[in-house]
């Protein structure tokens, strides 16, 4: 009996490792089937994921595109506008040229008989040509004359101004315009002058000494030079209590005659005349030294300063100018 259930024990234990061995092939191979199950799994959400992020991008795209879809066809309309706009430009400048050839025809036919009208623009050119080198000539000539113009009033003034001074010579006036008082000689009654016949001092012409625009005595010129003059103290003329100084201001006695005179209306163009009005006025010029008057022969000449040997550079308080 024993042995009975030891071999059934045996028989049993052989079938189970007969299963068992059974089923670990089948458990391998269920594992094997496995793996392979879950890497297709894996392989079809990659490409899950994959096509899933290319339908994103596809989405975008589409909305992308069709925002330029939209912008091109904005831009096709705007274009198709101003395609019409420049259609109908265009048809109107045509129509434009239309109309001027057929008058550029008219004009044509009408030209013949005078010519070709580049033939007549070649003639109308030289004809310009020819009149602007007049108007340079006529331009040059109305220079010139009043060149001459203004030129002949300057003579006319210099003549003038000359006549006046020569007049005023003879007449024994002085016509300078300022001088003062350069050495005063109270004892001998005679001052000296810093100024001469080139400045317009005239021998024998009377002059006052002004101070503070009042006259202070009278002088009677006794010697000219060239720079400088003698003048004798008029007798009675200095006031009692007054001191002559050295830089008191010389005037002439008498206005000296008009130093300009207008000259008459040339004949010309206008602005030749206005040219000749605005000239300014010639300065005076001087005498010829070799015409200068010379001393009153009658009139004693006074002793110059240089040769003075009491003379004094100015006057004192206590210098009083001695009376003839």
């Amino acid at each position: 009996m024993a042995n009975v259930f030891g071999i059934l024990t045996a028989i049993v234990l052989a079938l189970a490792s007969f299963v068992a061995y059974k089923n670990k092939d089948a458990y391998a191979n269920e594992l094997s089937h496995r793996k392979d199950e879950d890497r297709r799994l894996a392989a079809t959400k990659l490409r899950l994921k994959t096509a899933q992020d290319n339908l994103k991008a596809t989405h975008k795209t589409r909305t992308d595109t069709e925002e330029v879809v939209a912008k091109l066809k904005a831009d096709e309309s705007a274009r198709k506008k101003a395609n019409d706009v420049l259609k109908q430009d265009i048809d109107a400048k045509t129509a434009v040229a239309d109309a001027n050839k057929t008058k550029l025809d008219q004009i044509r036919e009408q030209t013949k008989a005078i010519g070709e009208i580049r033939e007549l623009a070649q003639k109308v050119k030289t004809l310009r040509t020819e009149m602007d080198a007049l108007k340079v000539s006529i331009a040059d000539n109305l220079t010139k004359l009043a060149n001459l113009t203004q030129d002949n009033a300057q003579t006319v003034g210099r003549n003038d101004v000359l006549k006046s001074h020569t007049d005023m010579i003879s007449r024994r006036e002085s016509f300078f315009t300022k001088a003062q008082i350069n050495s005063i000689f109270p004892k001998w009654g005679f001052v000296t002058l810093g100024t001469g016949h080139v400045s317009g001092v005239v021998t024998g012409s009377t002059l006052e000494i002004v101070r503070e625009g009042k006259t202070i005595a009278k002088l009677l010129v006794t010697a000219v030079e060239t720079n400088t003059a003698s003048a004798t103290i008029i007798p009675d003329s200095l006031a009692e209590g007054t001191v002559l100084m050295v830089g008191d201001q010389v005037v002439p006695s008498h206005k000296p005659a008009a130093k300009t005179k207008v000259p008459a209306k040339p004949a010309g163009p206008a602005k030749d005349d206005a040219a000749a009005k605005d000239e300014a006025p010639v300065k005076d010029e001087a005498p010829a030294k070799d015409t200068a008057p010379t001393a009153d022969p009658s009139m004693e000449p006074a002793p110059g300063p240089a040769t003075e040997p009491d003379a004094t550079p100015a006057a004192t308080p206590e210098a009083t100018p001695e009376s003839n």
